[in-house]
């Protein structure tokens, strides 16, 4: 299906790779969709930590409903950030291990983020009563992770900033209140930890109403960067059109597309928001976006990085599908700001 309605272009500067950096085909074991992926510059390379569904295939889904089988956290590392990924043999975190505690049903949409020489990932876990959302350490070899700690349901998409603020960790989060908003009419929220596992002064940031072209949920994507003019930071915000939009990937019915926006928050007090460019950064105009993939017309952040000749690269998955590159200068986003900073 190609681009819905209505029509949304992203900015100008982001300048994307026509091809995908990753797909499933890629990997050295049973792999149906690779996407989502957060990454790092760590030790001199780059190293990408994604997310993997397996366990079936278009045809067999759309023929008879069988559903992904398992869902995986790989590593792999590149020493440019963009091809020659190299792939770590097995997964680190695996659905299917059965040494896994049983309310444990799967982790997915890693981020990663090192914040005082120390590896963190941010991951959503679904559990057998609800969707947390979780932290856990990364050794230094990149071997192990330690869980510690994690959200009660329902709530997700977290994401850390890569440095304390007043001395205390801050981590942007999604939760899904049903009830109190309506169902998918989820927002964005702050809070503080001493020490990653008790986490309070919780703050509303960003509502679906505050993004002109949302009308259905918005979240935290990737960590932010800081800058001289405040924390930039990505969102994805999500638009739904019941009436114009059916089958939209393998699913009988797909009805959503996902965008990214920005933010600029104050460096600070991060509850604070600065700047919000009023249009969409990113949005699902290339063939692998639109036309073809699991769920179609999405584009998701999980990495934003800032490189040392100001450019900076955002990696994104694609229709739940693939994992993108996209890229602008640092200098041209924040001069999208412009008029209201």
């Amino acid at each position: 299906m190609p681009a819905v309605l209505p029509k949304l272009v992203g900015a100008s500067c982001i300048h994307k790779r026509p091809e995908p950096i990753m797909v499933a085909s890629d990997l050295p074991y049973p792999c149906s969709l690779v996407f989502n992926a957060g990454v790092i510059k760590y030790n001199g390379e780059y190293v990408m930590i994604f997310r993997n569904d397996y366990g079936t295939d278009k045809e067999r889904f759309e023929r008879e409903g069988r559903d992904f089988t398992g869902t995986s956290i790989g590593i792999a590392r590149s020493k440019n950030g963009v091809d020659g990924w190299r792939f770590d043999p097995l997964p680190i975190i695996d659905s299917n291990d059965p040494n896994k505690d049983p309310e444990l049903r799967r982790y997915y949409d890693p981020r990663i983020v090192e914040i005082e020489g120390k590896l963190y990932l941010c991951l959503a876990m679904s559990t057998q009563h609800g969707i947390c959302g979780a932290i856990a350490e990364l050794s230094p070899d990149l071997k192990t992770c330690r869980l510690i700690s994690h959200s009660v349901p329902d709530n997700r998409n977290m994401v850390l900033f890569p440095e304390k603020i007043g001395g205390e960790f801050v981590r942007l989060e999604r939760p899904m209140p049903v009830y109190s908003r309506g169902r998918d009419r989820f927002d964005i929220w702050l809070s503080h930890s001493p020490d990653l596992v008790y986490w309070g002064r919780n703050a509303f940031l960003l509502g679906v109403e505050d993004v002109p072209w949302a009308n259905d949920k918005i979240g935290p994507t990737a960590s932010p960067i800081k800058t001289d003019k405040g924390w930039l930071t990505l969102f994805h915000a999500v638009d739904r059109d019941d009436e114009t939009r059916g089958k939209n990937g393998w699913e009988k019915k797909w009805t959503k597309r996902y965008t990214a926006g920005m933010m600029l928050l104050d460096l600070e007090d991060p509850s604070k928001i600065v700047a919000l460019y009023d249009k969409p950064l990113l949005v699902p105009d290339m063939h692998v976006e639109t036309d073809e993939g699991f769920r179609e017309n999405v584009i998701f952040p999980c990495a934003m990085l800032l490189e040392d000749d100001g450019e900076v690269k955002i990696y994104y998955g694609a229709s739940d599908t693939c994992v993108c590159l996209a890229t602008a200068q640092l200098d041209e986003l924040l001069a999208l700001f412009d008029e209201r900073v």
